[in-house]
């Protein structure tokens, strides 16, 4: 596995690779990898020539500096866990690298995706976002770049911007890899306590029972089972909510045509957890 430590370096790289006709996947990180990592790297093996991946820990998404600072820094065990998976190549690019002018976030208009949800909770957040993949795949020029469903309003917001920019690449969504528990494997997973760890299987059993509940209940009566599972949890719900898949604003009635997804946000502690299941 190369390990590419500068944006000349990729370049080279990226340019030797695609004149030899290579097909490039690519799905970029920011280090503290788990299982649903690797599980983005097996399916972009299945259908390209070249896996690449990046490690990159973007200062310009964190609302908190606190939550920046806190973030697990675990390069060497992550290059391993790549090395093994069968990575061919990971770009861990300096701040300059992706930021040349200064830690810098573009505005892009994201259609109102970016006003839904955690957009509330975190502004600026998805202009972070959208500037350190719209950076990155400029740079390693994938066919195919692969991102998790559990972030799925993160998902739909790098699909928008791929469209906007008319960026050459197919962007896959991977459906979320879960612990043996149901607990969303997550880097913020490591700062749990075994306790909270334990405890945390209430946001994936609260979203199985949301599933059921939506084809009896109206939304108003699943928001208020919801709230009152968490009331009577040691876990703070930050927010609950029923959205249409594609514009991701919330509803509160189901119409049969559309496609509907189950969002949760809870604090166990200080750590933001979040999650997602799709309901129709």
């Amino acid at each position: 596995m190369k390990i590419l430590r500068n944006k000349k370096t990729l370049v080279d790289y990226i340019e030797r690779h695609r004149e030899m006709g290579k097909k490039i996947g690519f799905a970029p990180t920011m280090g503290a990898l788990h299982l649903g990592h690797i599980s983005l790297y097996e399916q972009a093996k299945k259908e390209n020539d070249e896996v690449i991946s990046s490690i990159f820990i973007n200062p310009t998404q964190f609302n908190n500096p606190e939550d920046f600072e806190n973030y697990p820094q675990t390069l060497e065990d992550d290059l391993k866990l790549l090395e093994k998976t069968g990575v061919d190549a990971v770009y861990v690019p300096k701040a300059f690298d992706i930021y040349p002018e200064g830690l810098k976030s573009k505005h892009y208009d994201f259609d109102g995706l970016d006003n839904e949800m955690e957009g509330k909770y975190r502004p600026g957040h998805f202009d972070g976002v959208g500037t350190v993949v719209e950076e990155l795949l400029r740079q390693v020029q994938p066919h195919n770049a692969y991102f998790g469903e559990k972030d799925y309003q993160q998902l739909a917001i790098i699909k928008k911007m791929v469209e906007k920019t008319k960026l050459p690449v197919k962007i896959h969504g991977v459906p979320t890899l879960r612990e043996n528990s149901g607990l969303a494997m997550s880097s913020r997973n490591l700062r749990l306590t075994e306790k909270q760890r334990k405890e945390a299987t209430i946001i994936y059993e609260t979203l199985l029972k949301v599933k059921e509940w939506f084809k009896v209940l109206s939304v108003k009566e699943i928001k208020e089972r919801v709230e009152k599972i968490f009331k009577e949890s040691n876990f703070e719900l930050e927010y609950f909510i029923i959205a249409d898949e594609k514009t991701l604003k919330e509803t509160d009635f189901f119409h049969k045509d559309k496609s509907y997804r189950a969002f949760i946000v809870a604090y166990a502690g200080e750590v933001r957890l979040i999650d997602n299941m799709h309901l129709n």
